[in-house]
């Protein structure tokens, strides 16, 4: 038996005709009658025919498309099954309902990087997008392997495969010595594996539990975890960042049971141990034996080392307990940026799903290095490390602290690397800087080498390797001289510096755009694709769509493209938000539709853009709405900036901001206009320097044709940054909006203030 499943092209008139006329098809109507089999699925119809029928049906012409190819059985049933449809009867579908279907045309117009469906097969419009990479099935499993289903069995195919491979790697020696990069193989982290989880078994932690993780990037987080899977626990990060209320509140909302620390976590930990009944274990990562606090009679928990667990659990190993495919893997606390934490429910099926769907369009190998340095705890990150996992990919972990990150970097010599728009704009202004600073020829040979291979590479041709040489080799090194992929997700990426990574860096710069709520990846651009400005195409784990959203005047009928909230749907789709049925419901509709809450528009060959946000727009004065965050990726490429926040309320008619400088090029600033300043707070404050940065703003604001009532009015400099710590951002960077507001109230208050007597000063008409 043969399967094929059909989906609609629309026609163009570039398109020729391909199908055959009905009156060639109706002779064999009788004959197909009773042998198709039918089903159907909310999305598509499978006709099943038998090979035997296959000599009988005509062949059509080759189709003038760029379709992948297809031979000739295929193309024959193709065109049958086109003008066949399924008629309504009192029982169910048979083979003597099958009818001619008057309005069938060819089956599925690839748009490029998407295929355009209906949502619903009779009334629908022709509105989801799915990857061309796989328009008729949602992927679910991996392609080479559709027997993993589970984080455990992707852990232990891995295992199996590159035994002896490199795995996760560190710096930091036992001692707490920084030295070069120490390896653990796949074979000895299943071996840990085994033995924490057996450990876990051993203090009566039973299937089902939910064990904590409170510490940042290291092996033993990727060990851990890995644990969980293979003895159905439920793993629970804990932003080390959120601050102890909210790691409380997180504890006791999950009910954990076994908490995973650092000796810097643990004290916070035993400040509020008595508010959290329901932990009965403390396993705490790199501390010693013998300066293990007792453990609180009162609490009825226990406090033990790591590597006592380990050798609890190695001495006494304990069969696995695999979960199944719809088994809840872990459950991931969103911040957001207003009330309590979130927590997102997450399958293994959800997981397997999302990266196997990224697989089909971009290949890792055993021969890579990653660094590990974004959070695990965020969604990012993990499933990073999920699918370098399945690849055999080697993962060095930074030493834990940012700022000695390009030291890392220079010694793992990674290969692929993962980061954020806010360390590539930091990249960005540093490299710019530096050329502006060089003057002369330097300069000159930066801007001819820049042009040149901008130009090869819009006209599709090889850039010539002389300019590597004499450049871009010494640009590549500041993130270890081998990088050949590099990814940007959390927030949009501007356009230029996109651009910019591309020129200098070379490689696959890949964006992406995913959420908590989907596993990570919602879409993500396509290896080979030079164009800019956008997010991607579906992954093929999921499908897209746009929902109207009449408020902000965004509709899919819009010219000349269609525009609205984004919507996805598929394997990747979390269970829900942990007890909380409501926000639930607010975010699923009853079609299994996520609403992301952000506004997108489909370019063509069905790539996304994100162009605003649902949920964080606001009115000013005069009525005019305003996505602040839009307007901050525009500010993000003045030199001055590292970060901003810009506000605006339905009180008053302009905009003001916050700005978080960066310091040397404030200070070179001032050394050249010879100002004099005791430190970097007195030197924000000078009006000077105020004003010079609120003029390379309009100069970037008229540069991206900002509408008038876009442009910020005025500005307070601030000398310390936007950080996680002082509860300002997000961990996946993002600015907490009403948190900012609060924090600079007065600065806020004091600018409209400066703003409204300058309008009184001006003389009236």
């Amino acid at each position: 038996m043969r399967a094929f499943a059909c989906r609609k092209i629309s026609r163009t008139k570039k398109t020729k005709r391909i199908v055959p006329k009905f009156e060639e098809i109706l002779p064999l109507l009788p004959v197909l009658s009773k042998h198709l089999r039918l089903r159907s699925s909310p999305t598509r119809y499978t006709f099943r025919f038998p090979s035997a029928l296959l000599p009988h049906l005509p062949c059509p012409a080759a189709p003038a498309t760029a379709n992948p190819p297809m031979d000739a059985t295929e193309r024959r049933l193709r065109a049958v099954s086109a003008h066949l449809q399924p008629q309504a009867t009192a029982d169910r579908c048979t083979s003597d309902s099958l009818g001619p279907n008057p309005t069938a045309g060819e089956y599925a117009h690839v748009l490029g990087y998407s295929a355009v469906l209906p949502e619903k097969l009779k009334t629908g419009k022709w509105n989801v997008y799915r990857s061309a990479h796989s328009p008729i099935t949602l992927i679910d499993r991996f392609s080479d392997h559709p027997d993993i289903g589970t984080l455990h069995d992707n852990f232990v195919n891995a295992v199996e495969t590159f035994r002896d491979c490199r795995y996760l790697g560190t710096r930091v020696h036992a001692d707490g010595t920084i030295g070069d990069y120490k390896w653990m193989t796949y074979g000895e982290a299943g071996t840990s594996r085994t033995a924490i989880g057996s450990g876990l078994i051993c203090h009566g932690i039973p299937k089902g539990a939910r064990v904590g993780l409170y510490f940042i990037n290291r092996p033993e987080w990727t060990i851990v975890d890995n644990a969980c899977s293979a003895y159905s626990y439920v793993s629970v990060p804990l932003y080390d960042t959120l601050g102890p209320d909210a790691v409380q509140f997180i504890v006791n909302h999950a009910s954990v049971e076994a908490i995973f620390c650092v000796p810097q976590t643990l004290s916070t930990l035993l400040s509020f141990i008595t508010q959290m009944p329901c932990v009965r274990l403390i396993v705490v990562v790199g501390g010693i034996d013998e300066n293990m606090p007792s453990s609180p009679a009162a609490a009825g928990m226990e406090i033990i080392t790591y590597s006592m667990l380990h050798r609890q659990g190695h001495m006494s190993p304990q069969p696995f307990r695999p979960p199944k495919p719809e088994d809840v893997a872990t459950i991931c606390y969103t911040s957001g940026t207003t009330g309590t934490p979130k927590g997102a429910v997450l399958s293994h099926a959800n997981f397997i799903a999302n990266v196997a769907g990224q697989d089909l369009g971009v290949k890792f190998y055993p021969s890579d290095v990653y660094i590990s340095y974004l959070p695990l705890a965020h969604i990012y990150e993990r499933t990073n490390q999920i699918w370098l996992l399945h690849r055999g990919v080697a993962i060095g972990f930074y030493q834990g602290d940012n700022l000695k990150l390009m030291d890392d970097l220079n010694t793992l010599k990674p290969t692929i690397f993962a980061s954020v728009p806010r360390l590539y704009n930091k990249i960005y202004a540093a490299i710019t800087n530096a050329v502006k600073e060089s003057g002369g020829l330097k300069e000159r040979l930066f801007h001819a080498a820049y042009n040149a291979k901008r130009q090869a590479i819009i006209n599709g041709r090889n850039p010539s390797p002389v300019w590597d040489k004499l450049v871009f080799n010494k640009i590549k090194a500041r993130l270890g001289g081998r990088v050949r992929v590099m990814s940007s997700g959390a927030s949009p990426l501007s356009p230029d510096v996109m651009e910019f990574l591309r020129i200098c860096f070379g490689g696959d710069i890949l964006e992406g755009y995913g959420m908590t709520e989907t596993s990570c990846v919602i879409t993500l651009m396509d290896v080979g694709d030079i164009s800019i400005g956008h997010v991607g195409s579906p992954n093929p784990a999921c499908e897209v769509k746009l929902v109207d959203v009449p408020e902000m005047n965004y509709t899919s009928e819009d010219q000349p493209y269609p525009r609205g909230e984004i919507c996805a749907r598929g394997p990747i789709i979390f269970q829900g938000y942990y007890k909380d049925e409501v926000q639930t419901r607010e975010v699923i509709d009853e079609d299994g539709w996520l609403h992301t809450g952000d506004i997108g528009l489909w370019l063509p060959g069905g790539l996304l853009k994100i162009i605003d946000r649902k949920k964080n727009i606001f009115k000013l004065a005069q009525g005019e709405y305003i996505a602040p965050e839009k307007i901050e990726n525009v500010y993000a490429k003045c030199k001055f900036i590292a970060q901003c926040f810009v506000y605006g309320d339905s009180f008053n008619s302009c905009l003001v901001a916050v700005v978080a400088v960066e310091p040397e090029v404030l200070k070179s600033w001032a050394a050249l206009e010879g100002i004099q300043y005791e430190d970097l707070r007195q030197l924000c404050s000078d009006p000077r320097a105020r004003a010079a940065v609120l003029a390379d703003m309009d100069s970037i604001g008229k540069e991206a044709q900002l509408r008038g009532f876009e442009f910020v009015k005025a500005v307070t400099l601030v000398a310390e940054s936007f950080t996680l710590e002082n509860g300002l951002l997000t961990p996946t960077f993002k600015v907490k909006r009403p948190q900012a507001k609060a924090y600079f109230a007065k600065e806020i208050t004091d600018m409209y203030a400066q703003l409204l007597d300058a309008e009184s000063a001006r003389p009236k008409l």
